[in-house]
């Protein structure tokens, strides 16, 4: 009956400090100030009248396919780290 009696105490113990280490930790995680982002997001500039149809992005590589005002289209590739513009390829109907 001793041996019981120590181990409830000694898991009521525990129930405590784990509530007690829960607790720090939430507290700590909700006032620690997020971390500024490195570099601000780059704007990207379409052409007047343009607007994005799909967007597909690779390890390194952002393709957008742009519709442009005048009904063709064109595919515009950037780098993902610099958000530099890449190259731009005009798309044309097959003759």
């Amino acid at each position: 009956m001793r041996a019981l009696r120590v181990l409830v105490i000694v898991m009521g113990v525990m129930i405590v400090a784990g509530v007690a280490v829960l607790a720090a930790t939430i507290v700590g995680r909700v006032t620690r100030p997020l971390p500024a982002p490195a570099v601000a997001a780059p704007a990207i500039d379409l052409p007047p009248g343009a607007r994005i149809e799909t967007m597909a992005a690779g390890s390194d590589r952002l393709v957008l396919a742009l519709a442009l005002a005048d009904g063709s289209g064109e595919l515009l590739i950037l780098d993902l780290a610099t958000g530099r513009k890449l190259m731009t390829i005009p798309l044309r109907e097959a003759q």
